[in-house]
Protein backbone atom coordinates (compact mmCIF):
# COMPACT_ATOMS: atom_id res chain seq x y z
CA UNK A 1 0.00 0.00 0.00
CA UNK A 2 1.30 3.44 -0.81
CA UNK A 3 2.36 5.91 1.84
CA UNK A 4 0.16 8.99 2.02
CA UNK A 5 1.12 12.08 3.98
CA UNK A 6 -0.76 15.15 2.67
CA UNK A 7 1.71 17.82 3.64
CA UNK A 8 -0.65 20.78 3.64
CA UNK A 9 -2.85 18.94 6.12
CA UNK A 10 0.01 18.86 8.59
CA UNK A 11 1.49 22.32 7.98
CA UNK A 12 2.44 24.13 11.17
CA UNK A 13 2.53 27.92 11.15
CA UNK A 14 4.04 30.28 13.69
CA UNK A 15 3.55 34.02 13.62
CA UNK A 16 4.78 36.94 15.70
CA UNK A 17 2.03 38.72 17.59
CA UNK A 18 1.57 41.96 19.45
CA UNK A 19 -0.31 41.90 22.72
CA UNK A 20 -3.31 44.14 22.99
CA UNK A 21 -7.07 44.26 23.36
CA UNK A 22 -9.83 45.31 21.02
CA UNK A 23 -11.92 48.36 21.84
CA UNK A 24 -15.71 48.33 22.15
CA UNK A 25 -16.18 45.12 24.15
CA UNK A 26 -15.14 43.98 27.59
CA UNK A 27 -16.26 40.67 29.14
CA UNK A 28 -18.38 41.02 32.25
CA UNK A 29 -18.97 38.45 34.94
CA UNK A 30 -18.66 34.77 34.12
CA UNK A 31 -16.69 33.58 31.10
CA UNK A 32 -17.24 29.95 30.16
CA UNK A 33 -14.95 27.55 28.33
CA UNK A 34 -16.71 24.51 26.95
CA UNK A 35 -14.53 21.37 26.84
CA UNK A 36 -16.25 18.80 24.57
CA UNK A 37 -15.09 15.83 26.68
CA UNK A 38 -14.88 14.60 30.25
CA UNK A 39 -12.04 15.86 32.51
CA UNK A 40 -8.59 14.50 31.71
CA UNK A 41 -8.39 14.88 27.93
CA UNK A 42 -6.87 17.38 25.53
CA UNK A 43 -9.89 19.68 25.26
CA UNK A 44 -10.14 19.83 29.06
CA UNK A 45 -6.42 20.65 29.20
CA UNK A 46 -6.91 23.43 26.64
CA UNK A 47 -9.76 25.09 28.54
CA UNK A 48 -8.13 24.90 31.95
CA UNK A 49 -4.65 25.95 30.82
CA UNK A 50 -5.83 28.87 28.69
CA UNK A 51 -8.34 29.91 31.34
CA UNK A 52 -5.58 30.14 33.94
CA UNK A 53 -3.41 32.31 31.67
CA UNK A 54 -6.41 34.55 30.89
CA UNK A 55 -6.84 35.11 34.60
CA UNK A 56 -3.13 35.79 35.12
CA UNK A 57 -3.11 38.35 32.28
CA UNK A 58 -6.36 40.02 33.41
CA UNK A 59 -8.04 39.26 30.09
CA UNK A 60 -11.14 38.19 32.01
CA UNK A 61 -12.71 40.03 34.99
CA UNK A 62 -12.98 36.89 37.11
CA UNK A 63 -12.19 33.23 36.68
CA UNK A 64 -12.88 31.18 33.56
CA UNK A 65 -15.29 28.33 34.29
CA UNK A 66 -14.53 25.09 32.44
CA UNK A 67 -17.68 23.14 31.56
CA UNK A 68 -17.23 19.55 30.38
CA UNK A 69 -19.74 18.41 27.75
CA UNK A 70 -18.75 15.02 26.37
CA UNK A 71 -20.39 13.17 23.53
CA UNK A 72 -20.20 12.30 19.84
CA UNK A 73 -16.53 13.24 19.49
CA UNK A 74 -17.32 16.90 20.18
CA UNK A 75 -20.64 16.85 18.35
CA UNK A 76 -22.76 17.42 21.46
CA UNK A 77 -20.83 20.58 22.34
CA UNK A 78 -20.89 21.77 18.72
CA UNK A 79 -24.66 21.28 18.47
CA UNK A 80 -25.15 23.01 21.82
CA UNK A 81 -23.10 25.99 20.65
CA UNK A 82 -24.93 26.22 17.32
CA UNK A 83 -28.48 25.69 18.54
CA UNK A 84 -28.53 27.14 22.05
CA UNK A 85 -25.71 29.66 22.45
CA UNK A 86 -25.90 31.86 19.34
CA UNK A 87 -24.91 35.41 20.24
CA UNK A 88 -23.20 34.39 23.51
CA UNK A 89 -20.14 36.63 23.59
CA UNK A 90 -18.63 35.03 26.69
CA UNK A 91 -18.51 31.42 25.56
CA UNK A 92 -15.30 29.88 24.21
CA UNK A 93 -15.25 26.28 22.98
CA UNK A 94 -12.06 24.22 22.86
CA UNK A 95 -11.31 22.74 19.44
CA UNK A 96 -8.57 20.83 17.69
CA UNK A 97 -7.81 18.70 14.67
CA UNK A 98 -10.33 16.25 16.15
CA UNK A 99 -13.03 18.86 15.55
CA UNK A 100 -12.14 19.35 11.90
CA UNK A 101 -11.91 15.58 11.47
CA UNK A 102 -15.50 15.08 12.59
CA UNK A 103 -16.69 17.94 10.41
CA UNK A 104 -14.79 16.49 7.44
CA UNK A 105 -16.45 13.11 7.90
CA UNK A 106 -19.96 14.54 8.24
CA UNK A 107 -20.28 13.36 11.85
CA UNK A 108 -21.83 16.63 13.05
CA UNK A 109 -25.05 15.95 11.19
CA UNK A 110 -26.56 19.00 9.54
CA UNK A 111 -23.76 21.27 10.78
CA UNK A 112 -20.68 22.70 9.09
CA UNK A 113 -17.73 24.98 9.79
CA UNK A 114 -19.63 28.12 8.77
CA UNK A 115 -21.98 27.84 11.77
CA UNK A 116 -19.42 29.08 14.33
CA UNK A 117 -16.68 31.71 14.62
CA UNK A 118 -13.13 30.32 14.48
CA UNK A 119 -11.15 32.50 16.90
CA UNK A 120 -7.58 31.25 16.93
CA UNK A 121 -5.06 28.48 17.63
CA UNK A 122 -2.47 28.41 20.41
CA UNK A 123 -0.11 25.54 19.68
CA UNK A 124 0.08 22.03 18.28
CA UNK A 125 0.01 18.90 20.39
CA UNK A 126 1.77 16.04 18.61
CA UNK A 127 0.29 12.58 18.49
CA UNK A 128 1.84 9.57 20.20
CA UNK A 129 1.40 5.83 20.08
CA UNK A 130 2.05 4.24 23.46
CA UNK A 131 1.73 0.97 25.34
CA UNK A 132 1.74 -0.15 28.96
CA UNK A 133 5.17 -0.30 30.55
CA UNK A 134 5.13 -4.10 30.61
CA UNK A 135 3.90 -4.48 27.00
CA UNK A 136 5.50 -7.05 24.72
CA UNK A 137 5.96 -4.39 22.02
CA UNK A 138 9.40 -2.82 22.28
CA UNK A 139 9.17 -0.16 19.56
CA UNK A 140 6.88 1.10 16.79
CA UNK A 141 8.19 -1.24 14.06
CA UNK A 142 7.55 -4.16 16.42
CA UNK A 143 3.94 -3.03 16.89
CA UNK A 144 3.45 -2.43 13.18
CA UNK A 145 4.91 -5.84 12.33
CA UNK A 146 2.19 -7.42 14.47
CA UNK A 147 -0.44 -5.45 12.56
CA UNK A 148 1.07 -6.43 9.24
CA UNK A 149 0.85 -10.10 10.18
CA UNK A 150 -2.72 -9.71 11.50
CA UNK A 151 -4.47 -6.29 11.49
CA UNK A 152 -6.76 -7.44 14.28
CA UNK A 153 -3.96 -8.52 16.62
CA UNK A 154 -3.52 -5.13 18.34
CA UNK A 155 -6.43 -3.32 19.98
CA UNK A 156 -6.06 0.49 20.17
CA UNK A 157 -7.86 2.91 22.48
CA UNK A 158 -8.18 6.70 22.21
CA UNK A 159 -10.22 9.66 23.30
CA UNK A 160 -11.86 10.48 19.97
CA UNK A 161 -14.80 8.71 18.38
CA UNK A 162 -14.22 5.93 15.86
CA UNK A 163 -12.96 7.58 12.69
CA UNK A 164 -11.82 10.61 14.70
CA UNK A 165 -8.37 12.12 14.89
CA UNK A 166 -6.94 9.66 17.43
CA UNK A 167 -8.17 6.78 15.27
CA UNK A 168 -6.79 8.44 12.12
CA UNK A 169 -3.31 8.72 13.67
CA UNK A 170 -3.12 4.94 14.02
CA UNK A 171 -4.23 4.46 10.42
CA UNK A 172 -1.74 7.06 9.15
CA UNK A 173 1.10 5.26 10.95
CA UNK A 174 -0.08 1.80 9.86
CA UNK A 175 -0.46 2.94 6.25
CA UNK A 176 3.05 4.41 6.30
CA UNK A 177 4.34 1.09 7.65
CA UNK A 178 2.74 -0.83 4.78
CA UNK A 179 -0.07 -2.45 6.79
CA UNK A 180 -3.03 -3.52 4.65
CA UNK A 181 -6.72 -3.87 5.53
CA UNK A 182 -6.58 -0.72 7.65
CA UNK A 183 -10.32 -0.70 8.50
CA UNK A 184 -9.85 -4.07 10.27
CA UNK A 185 -7.54 -2.58 12.94
CA UNK A 186 -9.56 -2.56 16.20
CA UNK A 187 -10.13 0.85 17.75
CA UNK A 188 -12.09 1.49 20.95
CA UNK A 189 -13.43 4.97 21.59
CA UNK A 190 -13.44 6.42 25.12
CA UNK A 191 -14.76 9.71 26.48
CA UNK A 192 -11.24 11.09 26.86
CA UNK A 193 -7.59 10.17 26.63
CA UNK A 194 -7.27 9.61 30.38
CA UNK A 195 -9.90 6.87 30.31
CA UNK A 196 -8.24 5.25 27.29
CA UNK A 197 -4.83 5.22 28.98
CA UNK A 198 -6.34 3.68 32.12
CA UNK A 199 -7.63 0.81 29.96
CA UNK A 200 -4.19 0.35 28.38
CA UNK A 201 -2.36 0.41 31.71
CA UNK A 202 -4.93 -2.04 33.11
CA UNK A 203 -4.25 -4.51 30.30
CA UNK A 204 -7.69 -4.27 28.70
CA UNK A 205 -6.41 -2.52 25.54
CA UNK A 206 -3.05 -3.10 23.82
CA UNK A 207 -2.05 0.42 22.78
CA UNK A 208 -2.96 4.07 23.26
CA UNK A 209 -3.33 6.65 20.52
CA UNK A 210 -3.57 10.27 21.63
CA UNK A 211 -1.48 13.37 22.21
CA UNK A 212 1.67 14.03 24.20
CA UNK A 213 -0.08 16.39 26.66
CA UNK A 214 -2.59 13.67 27.53
CA UNK A 215 0.10 11.03 28.06
CA UNK A 216 2.46 13.09 30.20
CA UNK A 217 1.09 12.10 33.61
CA UNK A 218 1.09 8.37 32.83
CA UNK A 219 4.59 8.71 31.37
CA UNK A 220 5.89 10.39 34.52
CA UNK A 221 4.35 7.69 36.72
CA UNK A 222 6.09 5.02 34.65
CA UNK A 223 2.85 3.27 33.71
CA UNK A 224 2.93 4.20 30.03
CA UNK A 225 5.75 3.75 27.52
CA UNK A 226 5.59 5.93 24.39
CA UNK A 227 6.78 4.04 21.31
CA UNK A 228 6.78 7.04 18.99
CA UNK A 229 5.83 10.69 18.68
CA UNK A 230 4.33 11.64 15.30
CA UNK A 231 6.42 14.77 14.77
CA UNK A 232 9.01 15.92 12.27
CA UNK A 233 11.75 15.92 14.90
CA UNK A 234 12.08 14.92 18.54
CA UNK A 235 10.24 17.23 20.90
CA UNK A 236 12.35 19.45 23.16
CA UNK A 237 12.96 19.31 26.90
CA UNK A 238 11.76 16.34 28.90
CA UNK A 239 10.34 14.69 25.78
CA UNK A 240 13.61 14.53 23.83
CA UNK A 241 14.17 10.85 24.65
CA UNK A 242 11.01 9.80 22.78
CA UNK A 243 11.84 8.63 19.25
CA UNK A 244 9.83 9.87 16.29
CA UNK A 245 8.05 7.48 13.95
CA UNK A 246 10.20 8.86 11.14
CA UNK A 247 13.49 7.89 12.76
CA UNK A 248 12.10 4.36 13.13
CA UNK A 249 11.48 4.19 9.38
CA UNK A 250 7.75 5.03 9.46
CA UNK A 251 7.00 8.36 7.81
CA UNK A 252 3.93 9.37 9.83
CA UNK A 253 3.04 12.83 11.15
CA UNK A 254 0.16 13.68 13.48
CA UNK A 255 0.05 17.22 14.88
CA UNK A 256 -3.12 18.25 16.68
CA UNK A 257 -3.64 22.01 16.86
CA UNK A 258 -5.27 23.47 19.95
CA UNK A 259 -7.62 26.42 19.61
CA UNK A 260 -11.13 27.80 19.98
CA UNK A 261 -14.37 28.60 18.25
CA UNK A 262 -17.27 30.76 19.46
CA UNK A 263 -20.99 30.89 18.70
CA UNK A 264 -22.40 32.60 15.63
CA UNK A 265 -24.08 36.02 15.78
CA UNK A 266 -21.62 37.65 18.16
CA UNK A 267 -20.74 41.30 17.54
CA UNK A 268 -17.66 42.29 15.56
CA UNK A 269 -16.30 44.00 18.67
CA UNK A 270 -16.62 40.83 20.75
CA UNK A 271 -15.03 38.71 18.06
CA UNK A 272 -12.15 41.18 17.72
CA UNK A 273 -11.68 41.16 21.50
CA UNK A 274 -11.31 37.40 21.70
CA UNK A 275 -9.15 37.17 18.58
CA UNK A 276 -6.88 39.79 20.13
CA UNK A 277 -6.95 37.89 23.43
CA UNK A 278 -5.63 34.78 21.65
CA UNK A 279 -2.77 36.86 20.23
CA UNK A 280 -2.01 38.25 23.69
CA UNK A 281 -2.04 34.81 25.30
CA UNK A 282 0.22 33.30 22.65
CA UNK A 283 2.77 36.12 23.00
CA UNK A 284 2.89 35.88 26.81
CA UNK A 285 5.69 34.29 28.80
CA UNK A 286 3.04 32.46 30.80
CA UNK A 287 1.67 30.64 27.76
CA UNK A 288 5.09 29.91 26.32
CA UNK A 289 5.92 28.19 29.60
CA UNK A 290 2.72 26.13 29.39
CA UNK A 291 3.72 25.09 25.88
CA UNK A 292 7.20 24.08 27.00
CA UNK A 293 5.90 22.11 29.98
CA UNK A 294 3.37 20.18 27.91
CA UNK A 295 5.16 19.51 24.64
CA UNK A 296 3.15 22.00 22.57
CA UNK A 297 4.85 23.19 19.41
CA UNK A 298 4.54 26.65 17.76
CA UNK A 299 1.26 27.10 15.92
CA UNK A 300 -0.66 30.35 15.90
CA UNK A 301 -3.26 31.73 13.55
CA UNK A 302 -5.98 34.23 14.23
CA UNK A 303 -9.03 35.78 12.59
CA UNK A 304 -9.66 35.04 8.89
CA UNK A 305 -6.38 33.22 8.42
CA UNK A 306 -7.37 30.58 10.96
CA UNK A 307 -10.83 30.18 9.45
CA UNK A 308 -9.27 29.58 6.02
CA UNK A 309 -6.87 27.03 7.52
CA UNK A 310 -9.74 25.18 9.24
CA UNK A 311 -11.76 24.89 6.04
CA UNK A 312 -8.72 23.74 4.04
CA UNK A 313 -7.92 21.13 6.68
CA UNK A 314 -11.49 19.83 6.57
CA UNK A 315 -11.14 19.35 2.82
CA UNK A 316 -7.81 17.52 3.25
CA UNK A 317 -9.08 15.20 6.00
CA UNK A 318 -12.14 14.37 3.92
CA UNK A 319 -9.84 13.28 1.09
CA UNK A 320 -7.62 11.27 3.46
CA UNK A 321 -10.65 9.57 5.06
CA UNK A 322 -11.88 8.50 1.63
CA UNK A 323 -8.43 7.25 0.62
CA UNK A 324 -8.22 4.86 3.58
CA UNK A 325 -11.82 3.72 3.40
CA UNK A 326 -13.35 5.44 6.41
CA UNK A 327 -15.99 7.26 4.38
CA UNK A 328 -17.36 6.88 0.87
Amino acid sequence: MSTRTPLKLFAIAAFSVTAGTAAGFEPEGKVECLAPADPGGGWDFTCRSVGKVMEDLDIVPRSVQTINMAGAGGGVAYAHTVSKRAGDEQLLVAASTATTTRLAQGQFQGMDADMVNWIGALGADYGVIAVADDSEYEDLPDLMAALEEDPRSVKFGGGSAKGGWDHLKVLIAADAAGVENLPRIPYLSYNNGGEAMTQVVGGHVDAFTGDISEAQGFMESGDLRVLAVLSEERLPGEFDDIPTAREQGIDALGPNWRGFYMPADISDDARDYWVDAMDTIYASDEWQQVMTNNGLMPFHMSAGEFETFVKNQIDDIETLSKDIGLIQ
